[in-house]
């Protein structure tokens, strides 16, 4: 009589000699579930993006709060008397003094702050109007014509801004001195004509927005080159032109190392300068005007906040302009 062996049952057999799946998959039975969610998210790219994106919030907070922290305390300085300039926190306000300040200022010394306001508009306005046509016009003609020397030129412009400015000061002086314009405003202006980093920028702007087909055609037509400059290249140019414009004027509004090597007589400073004569009588005749200092220094930011703002739609019809083309 023939026996038949049973059949094993198949719980049996995965509990006595066959792993279960999940131990066969590489999870153990207790992590199961969990551990595959725990991967999951470890190789989920949505959470490694927020995480980069919290990362680089916080730096830019950060660099926020270095570029505004001296401006914060700047205004909250410019509000105190020379006694809680002394005695009170440096970052929070205390008894508000600010148009006593600003009335001291104007005031004082018969009114020379404005004197030296009109100084430094001067300076900036004057020096950056002339430096942004001269730039424009040598940068364009880098760019749009051959002649002999074109290549060496341009070497010399990028070599030129390379140099600082503070080591042509004594070569400006000494070459003024010998023509009799030190202690003038010409002293001042004339060196602000001329600026190689702005030719270099017009340059470079002028190879990206001047087509060479408008130029030839207004040839053809019969335009000189004069007027194909003022009345072609010009106008395209306005987004470069202002930008070399803005350099330049805050460079000469926040000039400080050539006023004070040039000029000689106080009604002839721009407001850097003065303010640095005032901050100086503390060491020379024991006068603080540490409050006058910082309330006049808020007061030479605003014209520049506001030339700022009034900037802003060149860049904007710059950005409007690339994108249509």
């Amino acid at each position: 009589m023939t026996t038949t062996a049973p059949t094993p049952d198949a719980s049996s057999v995965s509990g006595a000699g066959a792993a279960p799946a999940d131990e066969v998959a590489g999870i153990s039975p207790a992590s199961g579930r969990f551990g595959r969610r725990r991967r999951r998210r470890q190789h989920d790219p949505s959470s490694l993006s927020r995480r980069s994106q919290l990362l680089l919030l916080g730096g830019l907070g950060l660099f926020t709060l270095y570029a505004i922290a001296p401006v914060w305390w700047l205004i909250v300085s410019a509000t105190k008397s020379q006694q809680d300039l002394l005695h009170s926190n440096g970052l929070w306000f205390s008894e508000f003094n600010l148009f006593k300040n600003i009335g001291t200022v104007i005031e004082y010394d018969d009114g020379i702050f404005f004197r030296w306001v009109l100084n430094s508009l001067l300076y900036a306005g004057g020096g950056a109007s002339v430096c942004t046509v001269i730039s424009l016009a040598a940068g364009y003609s880098l760019s749009r014509f051959q002649f002999h020397g074109r290549a060496l030129g341009m070497g010399l412009v990028v070599g030129s801004f390379l140099i600082p400015g503070a080591m042509l000061t004594l070569p400006l002086y000494l070459l003024f001195s010998e023509i009799g314009l030190v202690d003038s405003v010409w002293a001042v202006l004339i060196p602000s004509f001329i600026s190689p980093f702005s030719v270099y920028l017009a340059k470079v702007y002028t190879d990206t927005s001047v087509p060479e087909e408008i130029l030839e055609a207004a040839r053809i037509d019969g335009a000189g080159e004069l007027r194909i400059f003022f009345q072609i290249v010009m106008r395209l140019m306005t987004t470069g032109g202002a930008t070399v414009f803005v350099l330049a004027f805050v460079s000469n509004w926040n000039g400080f190392f050539l006023p004070l090597t040039m000029l000689r007589g106080e009604d002839k400073w721009p407001l850097s300068l003065g303010l640095y004569f005032w901050n100086s009588k503390r060491s020379e005749v024991g006068l603080d005007l540490t409050a006058l200092v910082l309330t006049g220094s808020l007061l030479a930011i605003i014209p520049l906040a506001i030339f700022m703002i009034a900037m802003q739609r060149y860049w904007r019809t710059g950005v409007t302009l690339g994108s249509i083309k």
